[in-house]
């Protein structure tokens, strides 16, 4: 006998856009559990620059895979599925609807589109890489990945080396795309072997500049309530070094290279309004075109479209349960 798909939501969309905002609020009233698909909320003691919700937040309204792992660990897409799948059940399993909520692109495609078998690691390539990037720089090798795979580069920031590493060690190692290698959003997604009831709701800006001027004051925002100290904090911990992931995400590396004398105020504050400008365009491009036939597109502008994602929340509700 047939089972029927099981439902499962995803809030997404660039950053800075109010995700979160809005799955709290939808979520607040309602059977969701949120699990968060953010690959930077998922650092315990990143919590200014990533914009996590505040304790007293998530004490309202709970987000599983927050505050996951120490930052000195490296959190790979692959790490993810298999606790994102093990929420998802459980959720299930508690009569609750899962919902996704989070823009990293990685994460999404991984668990939704799947993954086929990719590659073993390759030490003598991951040497070659390793030593091209010693003497000039990550982001050089990113150029380099840029004119082997275009799409992965489009795909990846030039300050996530371990991802970089890997899409380069992939196309050197089989000719292919590391994109390739995405099942590509089959027709019937399933997870953990059982079917889905796909729904996704893809936040969109109504217009660039505003979206542009959004994550400048988020940033400025984030420096006036302490985003300096937090990374001096950081900066303590014996382990963690600059290149650990979790100091290669947007704001955080530029905040280091300030601490570390490498750049002024100004280039810092500069830096990394242009990188998290930069996510922002990656995501809205893959958004266009990601799972076009169960997505939802809302636009917004100065504030979180409450209304518009009640409405698209009680009408998924009132199909899957």
């Amino acid at each position: 006998m047939p089972v029927n798909p099981r439902p499962l939501l995803v809030i997404t969309g660039p950053t800075g856009i109010g995700k979160t905002d809005l799955a709290m609020v939808l979520g607040s009233a309602s059977p969701l559990r949120l699990i968060s698909a953010d690959s930077v909320m998922v650092y315990q003691h990143l919590d200014i620059g990533s914009a996590k919700p505040t304790a007293e937040e998530l004490a309202k309204c709970p987000h599983d895979l927050i505050d996951l792992v120490p930052p000195e660990h490296a959190f790979d897409a692959g790490q993810f599925v298999t606790h994102a799948e093990k929420m998802i059940q459980s959720a299930w399993d508690h009569g609750q609807v899962p919902c996704l909520v989070g823009g990293t692109i990685m994460y999404l495609k991984s668990l939704i589109d799947g993954l086929d078998a990719m590659p073993a690691a390759d030490p003598v390539i991951r040497e070659k890489i390793r030593s091209k990037a010693e003497s000039e720089g990550w982001p050089a090798i990113h150029t380099w990945l840029r004119e082997l795979d275009p799409e992965a580069a489009d795909l990846i920031h030039p300050n996530h080396s371990s991802r970089i590493e890997r899409a380069l060690e992939v196309r050197l190692v089989t000719g292919k795309s590391i994109c390739s290698f995405w099942s590509g959003g089959q027709a019937d997604p399933s997870i953990g072997g059982q079917a889905v009831d796909l729904s996704v709701l893809a936040l969109v800006p109504s217009d660039r500049e505003q979206l542009k001027d959004r994550l400048n004051r988020r940033f400025d925002s984030m420096l006036a309530r302490g985003f300096e100290a937090e990374v001096e904090m950081l900066r303590r911990r014996p382990t963690l070094t600059q290149d650990c992931p979790s100091m290669r995400s947007v704001g955080y590396r530029q905040m280091w290279q300030y601490l570390d004398g490498e750049l002024s105020e100004h280039e810092m504050k500069d830096q990394a309004k242009a990188a998290t400008r930069q996510l922002a365009k990656r995501q809205l491009t893959w958004l266009r075109s990601w799972r076009t036939d169960t997505n939802t597109l809302i636009e917004v502008s100065n504030s979180i479209p409450l209304e518009k994602g009640k409405v698209w929340l009680s009408g998924v509700l009132d199909r899957v349960l």
